[in-house]
């Protein structure tokens, strides 16, 4: 069961991706590698857990307004004789107005009584009234307020962090892409030479060529070897790159045993075509909007609820309490509030310098003034970079025209000198030449198409990233 289970994790882990192009090796799509990166990742998954912390947070701040039931039993006996026998159950409840009500009954016998304490069965209904300090806010509040303000924050910087992430995987991603198309052009034009060598010697044989035309092609293939060799190193390390990105279930990192290959090309995405539509729903976004903005917001209102609560150090705590009594088996008698059966208490204070108060309401105002200024600084940021993207993409998009023109051109030209050779009107060196000149062309052509993707990709991320 355990290695069925394994084999099918696998089988999730690749997304069905299949078994082409040569021998032992695999197929990865763009959709395919995206889909492991969100799914698999450890940075992804983390920040998911980000935000189910913040909505355990909402829920301990709620456990300041929880109902408490509290109990106690308890009897002192000497020589003989006991002092006194309590049984006492009470039930608190906090509300939101800083109002607190209590409700027990206590039990109390004994023969070593205070004189203040009542014997017998004695149940008491009390309030607690805040007056000045904790009236309009309180310690409880501000926690749930800046609680339920944290989780909006920490979802807007977990949208944010996810989209980088993506970023950051697609880019690769492509980079990785490029290099096997350098690869097989290398590749490509090893196998070209190759031929020419043969037929060039075989031409030589006949006395229809001199010996250093051999000579030539085979200083060209040498070359273009060495060239694919490099090409080829490139690729592997990309795709080592690429490897860091590769998770299985549980987060544990998948260890390529054989060459991947991607079954994605460079010409097949859908960005030369969609570019410009994407270029015009950035630009009618609300900057406001941005989830990093969003995060500045909420980070805003809870320095605003830490405020309020400062404020309140300023006012004199004036606390109000009153308890109703009512003896067992005696008769009700509620009305008038402070004719019989009652207690009230009222307690002030009154700080006299304040410094403590002064200090941190300053405090919280420079928090506020600071975040304010982050988020005059971010929105900035994010307008500078869709300005700078969107120059990005459309020049890179005008440079890919021109060098496909180019490219054309440069294929035109090698085919004409092989026609000029084979009516002996050139020479190798002017092939060698002119396939050169192709083979950077074609190498610049697919260095400007990846830098495209990726200008188009930071473009289209920093799109996920508003909220509306």
């Amino acid at each position: 069961m355990k290695s069925l289970k394994n084999k099918f994790s696998a089988l999730l882990i690749l997304f069905c991706v299949q078994f082409s192009f040569a021998q032992d090796s695999l197929k990865l799509s763009h959709q395919e590698f995206l889909n492991i990166v969100k799914n698999y990742h450890p940075l992804a998954f983390r920040y998911q857990l980000q935000n189910k912390i913040a909505n355990a947070e909402i829920t301990k701040a709620r456990g300041n307004f929880d109902p408490v039931l509290a109990g106690k039993l308890g009897e002192k006996n000497i020589d003989g004789t006991k002092y006194y026998e309590q049984r006492n159950v009470e039930l608190g409840i906090p509300t939101w107005y800083g109002i607190d009500i209590t409700g027990s009954y206590n039990y109390l016998d004994g023969e070593k009584l205070n004189s203040s304490e009542t014997k017998g069965g004695l149940y008491q209904f009390g309030v607690t009234i805040p007056l000045a300090k904790n009236l309009l806010y309180d310690k409880r509040r501000a926690m749930l307020d800046q609680a339920k303000f944290g989780l909006k924050m920490t979802e807007a910087e977990q949208i944010v962090l996810t989209n980088e992430l993506l970023l950051d995987a697609e880019n690769t991603y492509w980079e990785w892409v490029k290099n096997y198309e350098i690869y097989k052009l290398q590749k490509s034009a090893v196998e070209i030479n190759r031929k020419r060598l043969e037929l060039t010697k075989k031409t030589y044989e006949f006395g229809e060529r001199p010996a250093i035309d051999t000579v030539e092609v085979s200083s060209q293939l040498q070359g273009f070897e060495l060239q694919e060799r490099d090409a080829y190193l490139n690729f592997v390390k990309s795709t080592q790159e690429l490897q860091m990105f590769l998770w299985k279930d549980q987060q544990e990192l998948y260890e390529i045993s054989q060459l991947i290959f991607p079954s994605s090309s460079l010409d097949e995405h859908s960005g030369y075509s969609d570019y410009e539509f994407l270029v015009q729903n950035v630009q009618s976004r609300q900057v406001q909007n941005h989830a990093s903005l969003e995060y500045y917001l909420q980070k805003q209102n809870i320095l605003e609820s830490e405020r309020r609560l400062k404020w309140q150090s300023f006012l004199p705590k004036i606390d109000f309490t009153y308890n109703f009594f009512n003896k067992e088996n005696y008769r009700r008698d509620f009305l008038p509030l402070f004719d019989n059966n009652f207690q009230y208490g009222l307690k002030l204070e009154i700080p006299i310098f304040l410094r403590q108060a002064r200090a941190d309401y300053e405090i919280a105002k420079l928090k506020i003034s600071q975040n304010q200024q982050d988020s005059q600084l971010k929105t900035r940021e994010i307008n500078t970079k869709i300005e700078t993207y969107k120059n990005e993409v459309n020049n890179y998009f005008t440079q890919i025209d021109i060098s496909t023109k180019n490219l054309n051109n440069y294929q035109r030209l090698l085919n004409a000198e092989e026609t000029r050779f084979s009516n002996g009107e050139s020479s190798l060196f002017l092939i060698n030449s002119r396939e050169n000149k192709l083979l950077e062309a074609q190498e610049k052509n697919l260095e400007l198409k990846a830098k495209f993707l990726k200008s188009y990709n930071k473009l289209k991320w920093l799109n996920e990233n508003f909220l509306r």
